[in-house]
């Protein structure tokens, strides 16, 4: 009965719901917008040297509030409503949309209290790299690329292809996407690791089990007035671009591969038929990984996973398609039964589950 439907809708809700409610009671968000509500009232407030920032934080948080009440709001009267019309059918096929609609914002709210660092809603790179193994690990590695390009789509993102390093038998060496829309490094991020999988290989005549490893690097894009780079560091190579592109691959050298001679970091881009369009992409991957070397590692340790050995033990999540199904997140524990909705870029479960153990991370120190 769809009564029944409703009522299971809004219990599925209810632990969002109810985080929801938490997340805004023990942050600041409520009484920093009576602060700066008070702060744009007083006499003269038009004189403030900072008053253009204020209204902008003012303004922020204002409409960030609204969410929440309405969004809240709304939820609890649905409770009401639900029961309300319970022996009611016709006014219940009127509130189902509303109850689905609900579901939604609750769950976009709920990650967008989660994501609460300024560089989280940023648009980011995301590179992906094979690990040893040949075959297996760059088919694995291609695996992950089609993985994240579904997930972007289910979200809306757009993906932008810069680099792609075809495997010498299948798969992929390397590739990185851009990936541009709201939140998109806040989501991403959780993905920088190392991705284990095991499978009976496609590619053994004797069906054996193998267990393969590619690692993933994402990089938030950062505004380029925040670093500068003296051009004498850069080593600037160009090259003929590699795989899909059409009539335009392999024709001109207009593929770039950019070396920061001090750190040893590569970047490279071939998305664009126009070198400079190519060298600007590459220049904008080059700052965003300086600047994470600078705010992850004070004292010149380079966190980055390219420089992490990718191999058993180091692996973030574990994918396996024999002799059972599983994908397990060894951070979270959370585990699935079903990889093959994994890998068609259902990630979002473990996307939620990983930002709600940092965000309880930070909360305890």
């Amino acid at each position: 009965m769809l009564i029944d439907d409703l009522r299971e809708q809004l219990k599925e809700i209810k632990p969002d719901a109810d985080a929801i409610i938490l997340c805004w009671e023990q942050s600041n968000k409520e009484s920093a917008f009576q602060e700066l509500t008070k702060l744009s009232l007083t006499e003269n407030f038009w004189q403030h040297p900072g008053q253009k920032q204020i209204l902008k934080e003012l303004q922020a948080v204002k409409s960030l509030r609204e969410r929440y009440q309405n969004t809240i709001k709304s939820y609890r009267d649905l409770l009401e409503l639900v029961e309300l019309f319970k022996e009611d059918e016709t006014e219940l096929k009127n509130l189902s949309p509303l109850v689905s609609q609900c579901q939604r914002n609750i769950r976009h709210l709920k990650i967008e209290f989660l994501l609460g660092e300024e560089e989280d809603a940023s648009n980011c790179f995301v590179s992906i790299n094979s690990g040893a193994g040949g075959t297996e690990s760059q088919d694995w590695a291609d695996m992950l690329l089609r993985m994240y390009l579904r997930f972007c789509e289910r979200e809306g993102f757009t993906t932008n292809m810069l680099d792609y390093q075809a495997g010498e038998g299948a798969g992929i060496k390397s590739a990185t996407i851009y990936v541009e829309g709201k939140n998109a490094f806040g989501l991403m991020k959780n993905e920088q690791g190392v991705h284990r999988l095991v499978r009976v290989s496609p590619f053994d005549a004797n069906k054996r089990r193998h267990t393969s490893f590619a690692g993933v690097s994402v990089l938030p894009e950062v505004q380029t007035a925040e670093i500068t780079i003296n051009p004498l560091d850069l080593r600037i190579d160009t090259f003929r671009a590699g795989g899909a592109g059409g009539q335009h691959v392999n024709k001109t050298e207009s593929a770039i591969r950019i070396t920061h001679l001090p750190t040893g970091f590569v970047v490279q881009c071939q998305s664009e038929r126009s070198q400079v369009q190519n060298k600007e992409t590459a220049l904008k991957m080059l700052k965003a990984k300086l600047i994470r070397k600078q705010k992850e590692d004070a004292k010149s340790k380079v966190d980055s996973i390219e420089k992490k050995s990718i191999e058993w033990g180091s692996q973030i999540r574990s994918y396996v398609l024999h002799p059972y199904k599983m994908v397990k997140d060894h951070r979270t524990e959370l585990e699935s039964p079903q990889p093959e909705l994994v890998l068609d870029g259902d990630l979002m479960e473990f996307i939620e589950k990983n930002l709600i153990r940092e965000a309880g991370q930070k909360s305890n120190r």
